[in-house]
């Protein structure tokens, strides 16, 4: 038997305006609150085809570089109109060291955490 990702935990300091600028970002709806946590997620909900993104409360953001970042592709449009409603919506470029030859964009969302957009449409 295997494993299906359910799931993925965000630490941070504002998690309702987070997981608002997350779901406005990947067209999810809010699908709880517990203990201050804000889960969103797909229309399907939790345990679909999607993970579900869970932004939890932290005092403090944990220092040093993000051990992970999510990689999204654009669904209904091409690269360059998903980069620019990504920057309408307050993402902001990053630089983790790229080149400026990856087919990729590398970006922050609101609270400084990086991801990355992808080129192929999904």
């Amino acid at each position: 038997m295997a494993c299906r990702l359910s799931e993925i935990v965000v630490d941070s300091s504002d998690p309702e305006a987070l997981a608002a600028w997350w779901a406005e970002v990947l067209g999810y709806r809010v699908l709880g609150r517990e203990e201050g946590a804000v889960e969103i997620g797909p229309e399907a909900g939790f345990g679909g085809a999607a993970p579900t993104l869970v932004f939890a409360p932290v005092a403090e953001p944990a220092p040093g570089k993000p051990r992970l970042h999510l990689d999204l592709n654009p669904t209904d449009r091409d690269q360059d109109a998903e980069l620019e409603r990504l920057l309408a919506l307050g993402a902001t470029p990053a630089d983790v060291g790229q080149t400026g030859g990856e087919g990729w964009h590398v970006l922050a969302d609101p609270e400084g955490n990086p991801f990355c957009l992808l080129r192929s449409r999904l």
